[in-house]
């Protein structure tokens, strides 16, 4: 089954465009270096918040994923964005998109 990571963070007000712009890099760098990583969505929230759905293919994928932290330039430039993580979580899909 496919692990859903929920990440929602908030980034400081002005910093909207830059994450946006930051984005195409880090998912380059995930596919290059992040074995397992499926895909990936981003939501605007209110009040400069985010949400950032990433699918894996296995729960131990997304556990190497995030010891690896900000290693490749791409994925470092969008985390160093990233000015507050509300929550996050891992979950288990249950369904496939249609």
């Amino acid at each position: 089954m496919i692990t859903v990571e929920l990440t929602r963070f908030r980034v400081s007000p002005g910093l909207s465009e830059a994450l946006l712009a930051a984005r195409s890099a880090m998912l380059r760098d995930f596919r290059a270096d992040r074995d397992g990583f499926l895909d990936a969505r981003l939501v605007r929230l209110a009040d400069d918040e985010w949400l950032d759905i990433v699918s894996w293919r296995s729960s131990a994928d997304l556990a190497a994923s995030r010891a690896k932290g900000g290693n490749r330039p791409g994925i470092r430039a969008f985390f160093e964005l990233i000015g507050e993580i509300v929550s996050s979580e891992e979950g288990t899909a249950v369904e496939e998109a249609v």
